[in-house]
């Protein structure tokens, strides 16, 4: 039995009454810029005509804060494409490495828990699986938030770490890589056939932390797609059916940005490198000895403050990539 009409239309009103306040919000964004400008001005004049240098440095705070908002309204307009408004999904595999890469998996995780927090979004774990030592071998979890997709897609790729190790007697060096996977969560139904011949569901037991049930019964869903190799997983709702419909709306999302790269001639921006998680394959080094770096191999974005991006500060990194993605790629660009 199909559901009535008026829950589509309700259901298509309050998303249309979202997209709505957020117009209204960045139209509220410009005027407070447009006053804010007219104040420095007018501060700027008072400061000539009484000769302050006290005020010299009012304007500059003020003129900085100003360039602060201009430059996060002004990246907003670069989330343009078609699910860039959604959440996200974001999925984090520990490769070479070992114990060493599944702690670097755990530091990426934190990493990227904080920036969301840090935006007022909201996570929610999915799956994940602990590592045998230390760390977490991989991990899936949602980004709630306007825009959440739009700025983590810059996050699909190898993340690559050196370091000296805390797990080696020897105190030595040790490069360890992450992949992170970056899909929108697209709440209507795509238009994508999966045919119940191409799939495995594989229910197990639900492990890890999430709630008094979450170890009583085998609610945990595994789809494996064979056409294609994609494997989802999703423990983390209250019931097995529950489990079932998100792991197949991820599926379905991956199926679509799958088709997507196919139709733009597999272009390694669509999906990100679907390539070994090891050596060349990085998007972005973290170097912490023995200097401190972390550079973005595809923008040329580059910090020397390696406990801020590690705390979360990765909007540099971010803005870079979506100002690069504006301007076609291009080889080489600069901070």
């Amino acid at each position: 039995m199909e559901a009535p009409d008026f829950w589509n239309d309700a259901e298509l009103s309050q998303q249309k009454m979202k997209e709505l306040k957020s117009y209204k919000d960045d139209v509220e964004i410009y005027h407070s810029l447009e006053q804010k400008l007219e104040d420095i001005a007018t501060l700027s004049e008072m400061g000539d005509e009484e000769n302050d240098p006290e005020m010299v440095t009012e304007v500059a705070e003020e003129l900085q804060e100003f360039e602060d908002a201009f430059e996060k309204i002004r990246i907003k307009t670069l989330l343009s494409g078609e699910y860039d408004r959604d959440s996200a999904i974001v999925s984090l595999h520990a490769g070479a490495g070992g114990t060493e890469s599944c702690d670097w998996a755990a530091m990426l995780y934190r990493m990227y828990s904080r920036w969301a927090l840090d935006k007022g979004f909201a996570i929610e774990v999915l799956d994940s699986l602990d590592g045998d030592e230390a760390g977490i071998k991989s991990i899936t979890f949602q980004v709630n938030g306007e825009n959440a997709y739009g700025y983590l897609k810059s996050e699909r790729g190898v993340h690559r770490l050196v370091r000296i190790s805390p797990f080696n007697a020897a105190g030595k060096r040790q490069t360890s890589f992450v992949s992170c996977d970056v899909m929108p969560d697209i709440e209507e139904d795509i238009d994508i056939e999966v045919k119940d011949e191409d799939i495995r569901i594989d229910t197990y037991r639900s492990s890890g932390a999430g709630g008094q049930h979450i170890n009583k019964t085998s609610s945990a869903i595994r789809i494996t797609h064979f056409p294609t190799g994609i494997v989802v997983t999703c423990q983390n709702e209250r019931s097995q059916h529950m489990n079932k419909d998100k792991a197949m709306q991820m599926l379905k999302a991956k199926l679509y940005l799958l088709k997507q790269e196919e139709n733009a001639q597999k272009a390694a921006d669509i999906r990100g490198d679907v390539t070994e998680i090891g050596w060349g394959n990085q998007i972005r080094s973290y170097v912490l000895q023995p200097y401190t770096m972390v550079k973005d191999t595809r923008t040329g974005v580059e910090t020397g403050n390696t406990d801020s991006v590690l705390d979360g500060g990765i909007d540099l990194f971010i803005n870079g990539y979506l100002k690069w993605m504006s301007l076609g790629c291009p080889d080489k660009m600069g901070e």
